[in-house]
């Protein structure tokens, strides 16, 4: 582990929590977890902030997804296929990442970001539980979809550029398979486990985690995740649902600010 002052460490631990509860409730931790390592350690290589990032993240969303599973209608079997599938996306989008200009990419995120804002705030049905509480089941067509466009197609944003990738699984899956904003954020978990779990061992295989380091981190993570888990599960869609739109409208923010000193 390098040497920190101990101001620095309670921070990032600070920080690595509340990561763990904005990945559990939406997804979208990276975007406090990733920069506060990047500003509480300037000079550490951004491999090694990377690779430790995914060791800490990984324990939260391990946590959250056993916090969900045991009280949310979970499909176990589909999240996996999903992750699956977002796993290989994310590996060749990582694998064509260097040709792909960042700066390209944000504005067109942006976009995408402010539109998915309109949509959810305009359609105030969206991601609701039906009325009956019995969600209709997905088709097979449905499925597929769910593991081609949401799993590969996000998986491979995740490689080439990744800001927000919790959050957009979130959206896909309740737009594809008609999920409540809580059982979709409960199957992301599990497809996020996957894509982290590839990542992460790509970067101890490089050796690019600092361990020590990461373990610390983790505990408070996974204290975070457990409890946006159930604070999720027990206030249900409209407590998501405002989160939601918190993390996108700074997900947007943390672009345009990037972009901007480009």
């Amino acid at each position: 582990m390098p040497d920190i002052t101990v101001t620095t460490l309670v921070v990032l631990c600070l920080a690595a929590g509340a990561a763990g509860w904005i990945d559990a409730v939406v997804g979208g931790g990276g975007l406090l977890l990733l920069p506060a390592l990047l500003l509480g350690l300037p000079h550490v290589p951004a491999a090694h902030i990377l690779g430790t990032n995914k060791a800490v993240a990984i324990v939260g969303t391990s946590g959250a997804a056993v916090a969900y599973a045991r009280k949310a209608p979970v499909k176990v079997g589909t999240a996996l296929r999903i992750g699956l599938a977002a796993l290989a996306g994310s590996m060749t989008g990582a694998f064509f990442a260097a040709g792909i200009s960042s700066e390209v990419l944000r504005p067109v995120i942006m976009v995408v970001l402010l539109a998915v804002a309109a949509f959810v705030m305009l359609r105030p049905r969206f991601g609701r539980a039906p009325e009956d509480g019995a969600a209709p089941p997905a088709t097979r067509a449905r499925t597929v979809t769910a593991i081609v466009l949401v799993g590969g197609g996000i998986g491979l944003y995740d490689g080439l550029f990744g800001p927000g990738t919790g959050t957009f699984l979130v959206l896909a899956l309740t737009a594809v398979l008609h999920l409540d904003l809580v059982t979709a954020s409960a199957n992301a978990k599990i497809v996020n486990v996957c894509t982290n779990g590839g990542a992460l061992a790509m970067f101890a295989y490089q050796g690019n985690v600092m361990w020590q380091l990461a373990g610390l981190m983790a505990v408070f993570n996974l204290a975070g995740g457990l409890v946006g888990a159930r604070m999720a599960l027990s206030r249900g869609t409209e407590f998501v649902r405002g989160v939601l739109l918190v993390v996108v409208f700074s997900l947007v923010a943390k672009l345009a600010f990037d972009q901007w000193n480009a």
